[in-house]
């Protein structure tokens, strides 16, 4: 008897019921989103101050980044 236990792979998915699927991206997203929530309130003055050329692209930028950081965060868990 063979079974498949994935328990040791990384960015497990996670699976509510029998509906709902959440991808490893989708919650690397949330998890980026809450860093982004924390990073953006500590660089708004600086970046909305005239320093930043065009601060929505700094926030973009801002957001990428977060993802990125959420998901090395994720996979090294």
């Amino acid at each position: 008897m063979l079974t498949f236990t994935a328990s040791g792979l990384p960015l497990q998915d996670l699976v509510l019921g029998a509906s709902i699927y959440f991808p490893p991206l989708f919650k690397a997203v949330l998890l980026g989103f809450l860093i982004w929530l924390v990073a953006h309130r500590q660089l708004r003055d600086w970046m909305y101050a005239g320093d930043i050329w065009h601060p929505m692209l700094m926030d973009l930028s801002l957001f990428a980044l977060s993802v990125c950081l959420a998901l090395v965060l994720i996979v090294s868990w």
